[in-house]
């Protein structure tokens, strides 16, 4: 039996699959004359493999496939076609003596270093296109497995170093059952990704591509924080009554979900859910939610060789609004940078990219993605349900500058007779110490307020999350933060304004008084915790949920903080 750090909820048996990115290494390697057609076959044999490979992913998804992406899969095919890229491969196995992968790899990157010199972006675009097509070419060249985690057809769960943001957006959740990974942590973006999917995962095992081994029997208990390898019967129908125990509890918390967030002494909050795309709008009449706390936007950008334009975005969030017209819908804008990457952006490699070019800083930089996104976002707001959030803010002159462009926005579309929400709420996230500092000023620039406790936390601790060496630092029930979230609602409050938290700490059922007690309106996480969340708030009082606050508030170290909440 393995433990690690369980971070989406649920139990799955299956084989597993292991993902290893085998690096791609590329040495000269001079041919004789003797061998040039055979060098040749094994290049026109790959480069045929390659498209069959294609085209087979576009004929088996056909009816999943949007239009864009297989637009992409077919500028693939046309590119591993094109005359001239055959030629020069062929001309320099012939003429420099070189092998298939060789030449192959020589001719790629004169391709791109040609597309970097060009200032056209659509073209500039055509780079990542370039790399995909060039690993797959390269690595059947090499006979290195290929694994596209969109069409994987048999029932496994996916054993991995780790996973990224669109990787997780991208897996096949038919087939695919849950993920061990060997980095990560309960507040990665991967870890979000699980739980919006509602995928069972357990993170943060060392060296755990090396302990199990491909199509071994697994048993993943994210629920017990356990991972079984090839057990035996006994084990297997233990694990069995436990997840039929975990799957009628949550039939019976199920049935609360028409009733109000409400204590016992009469206190409400509201219960909100994060979502990533589209799908997870039905888990918010599924599990009781009363809206839309959080819709990361980001993941709509990803898994794509370009921007999305006006149309593309508006057509989702109308989608949105008309599918809970009557329910609040928070849309921040496109949170990127970090641990979430958009390849076709170009984002430079920074040596610490949580403190770098992230969020609010890229798109003041790129005022045109921010101008089409707060475009769709008015084009779609005319049921008024909608608000904007805005994240990583540090300054008050950030908020300005958003307002006057927002402002500018909305006056051109009224000129154009649009139908819009002229007074939409404008919101920010506090996740940063700089804007928690000056809360009683930012208050006045805005509507609402929700406090990101995952990144609030790591730059309060000056932590990175995602760093194996110090994430056991990682804890937001340490004073400092603890305290700044109590100042942030008392602050708040004062001015008649209410706070949200979006953070992964608002789904902490162990935590849900404390938070209570400090006076959050607004809970917004995973619609799958809801259920728990409500049910310990619909059991206490509020009258009690203020005493352990006020006790908590106290502590000055974090065992006293933890003996106050957990009863140590």
């Amino acid at each position: 039996m393995i433990s690690g750090v369980s971070v989406s909820k649920g139990i799955s048996f299956g084989k597993a699959l292991i993902l290893k990115n085998e690096k791609i290494i590329i040495n000269k390697k001079n041919i004789s004359i003797n061998n040039i057609n055979k060098e040749i076959k094994i290049f026109l044999v790959n480069r045929d493999k390659s498209i069959s490979q294609i085209k087979k992913i576009i004929n088996i998804n056909k009816n999943k496939l949007n239009q864009n992406k297989e637009n992409i899969f077919n500028s693939h095919i046309m590119i591993l076609e094109d005359c001239e890229f055959e030629k020069e491969i062929i001309y320099l196995i012939k003429n420099q003596l070189i092998s298939a992968d060789y030449a192959t790899s020589k001719i790629i990157k004169k391709q791109i270093k040609i597309l970097k010199k060009i200032k056209n972006d659509y073209l500039k675009e055509r780079i990542n296109d370039i790399i995909d097509i060039g690993d797959r070419l390269l690595k059947n060249i090499l006979k290195i497995n290929i694994i596209d985690l969109s069409y994987i057809n048999d029932k496994v769960i996916i054993v991995s170093k780790e996973l990224t943001p669109s990787e997780t957006a991208q897996l096949n959740l038919k087939n695919v059952l849950g993920f061990i990974t060997e980095f990560g942590s309960v507040t990665s973006h991967t870890s979000i990704m699980a739980r919006s999917l509602e995928l069972p995962a357990i993170v943060n095992i060392y060296n755990i591509t090396n302990k199990i081994k491909n199509n071994d029997f697994i048993i993943l208990d994210a629920i017990n924080n356990n991972i079984y390898i090839n057990p035996d019967k006994n084990i297997i129908n233990l694990i069995k009554k436990k997840k039929n125990i975990y799957i009628k509890k949550i039939q019976e918390l199920k049935k609360i979900k028409k009733y109000p967030a409400i204590t016992i002494d009469g206190y409400k909050v509201s219960l909100f859910s994060n979502i990533c795309n589209t799908k997870d709008i039905n888990n918010i009449s599924k599990y009781g939610s009363e809206g839309i706390g959080l819709y990361r936007t980001e993941f709509l950008f990803m898994n794509r060789n370009n921007l999305p334009n006006v149309k593309e975005q508006y057509k989702t969030y109308k989608y949105i609004s008309k599918k809970i017209p009557k329910k609040k819908i928070t849309i921040r804008i496109m949170d990127i940078g970090g641990d979430k990457n958009i390849s076709y952006l170009n984002i430079p490699k920074e040596e610490n990219p949580f403190l770098g070019w992230r969020a609010i800083r890229i798109l003041m930089d790129f005022k045109k993605i921010l101008y089409t996104q707060l475009k769709a976002i008015l084009l779609s707001s005319d049921f008024k349900n909608i608000r904007i959030m805005f994240p990583m803010i540090t300054f008050i002159e950030e908020i300005k500058y958003l307002k006057y462009e927002l402002n500018n926005i909305i006056k051109i579309l009224i000129i154009k007779k649009k139908k819009i929400d002229k007074k939409i709420k404008i919101g920010i996230m506090i996740e940063t110490p700089s804007a928690s500092l000056i809360i009683k000023d930012i208050i006045k620039e805005i509507d609402f307020l929700s406090i990101g406790t995952n990144d609030l936390t790591q730059y309060i601790l000056a932590v990175d999350r995602g760093n194996k060496l110090v994430s056991h630092l990682y804890n937001p029930l340490l004073p400092s933060v603890i305290k700044s979230i109590k100042k942030i609602i008392y602050e708040a409050h004062k001015q008649n304004k209410y706070v949200s938290i979006c953070g992964e700490l608002a789904s902490y059922e162990k935590v849900t008084l404390l938070l209570l007690g400090m006076g959050l309106d607004e809970f917004s996480m995973n619609s799958s915790y809801i259920p728990y969340i409500k049910n310990i708030i619909r059991k206490n009082k509020f009258k009690n949920a203020t005493k352990i606050s006020n006790l908590v508030l106290k502590q000055i170290t974090l065992k006293k903080i933890e003996k106050c909440i957990f009863n140590k």
